[in-house]
């Protein structure tokens, strides 16, 4: 499945042990977790140790609809390496990179097969530009 797999990436202006605090402490997640300006993220929970699971809920604004973003996690190097296993088998990697300018992201994943490529990555772009946008404001 790895030929199959979808590539989203950024370049933060921090320092890579400061991404990784905001990008797995609960208290920023809720702020930057979401795909677009009509979702948002009411609660997180992350217990970051190998088998560990975390958990986010994604709400639309109007609260209409909802849904629990969940893994487990397969495999920790802090800072620079984390892998997880979502709920329906879909396997996650995420790489913090030093950089000159800061820390580049690159999160490999699993499609799913209900939606097109193109939307699921432009989805998962999306949310790492508000984690982008709202880690360099901090």
């Amino acid at each position: 499945m790895l030929k199959d797999r979808l590539l989203v990436q950024t370049l933060v202006k921090k320092n890579v042990e400061y991404v990784w605090d905001v990008y797995h402490n609960p208290k920023h997640i809720i702020n930057w977790n979401h795909a677009s300006d009509d979702w948002y993220c009411p609660t997180a929970m992350n217990d970051l140790v190998v088998g560990g699971k975390f958990t986010y809920r994604m709400s639309s604004n109007d609260d209409k609809y909802s849904f629990d973003f969940e893994g487990i996690y397969t495999k920790i190097e802090k800072p620079s390496f984390f892998a997880y296993v979502m709920t329906d088998g879909r396997e996650v990697d995420v790489y913090f990179r030093k950089h000159l300018e800061g820390t580049e992201i690159f999160i490999f994943f699993d499609p799913e097969k209900e939606n097109p490529k193109e939307l699921q990555q432009m989805g998962w772009q999306s949310i790492l530009d508000n984690f982008k946008l709202y880690t360099e404001s901090l």
